[in-house]
């Protein structure tokens, strides 16, 4: 795509949205350390565990991922179950909201390959 390419097909977002930029509302539901790698994480392999994301996203304290994740589950794209066994089981894993960012990691992974050696 041409950034003539985009500046159009944004354009055309923005004017039938309402005048309002989608992109920024996105950026901040994405910003912080460890959100993006949860996500890339829960995008290779889910459900996962607490123990299982913490050992992947190393040297990630149990408090940030605690935190991230609820962040993430307030913003839909994660969801947590909890199981009523001994010893407590709990799985985090991709909404349908979270998996439609799969694409968007496909194209990350392809420009990272392209220009990160």
């Amino acid at each position: 795509m041409t950034y003539e390419e985009f500046k159009e097909k944004v354009s055309d977002i923005i004017l039938t949205e309402g005048g309002n930029c989608p992109v920024m509302p996105v950026v901040q539901m994405l910003q912080g350390k460890w959100k993006l790698q949860i996500l890339y994480e829960l995008c290779i392999k889910s459900p996962m565990r607490f123990g299982e994301l913490k050992k992947g996203l190393k040297p990630i304290t149990n408090t940030a991922l605690t935190n991230a994740l609820k962040e993430l589950e307030k913003d839909e794209l994660v969801q947590r179950i909890q199981y009523n066994e001994m010893p407590l089981r709990v799985e985090y894993f991709l909404t349908e909201k979270g998996q439609d960012l799969l694409p968007v990691f496909y194209a990350i992974s392809q420009w990272g390959m392209k220009y990160i050696p």
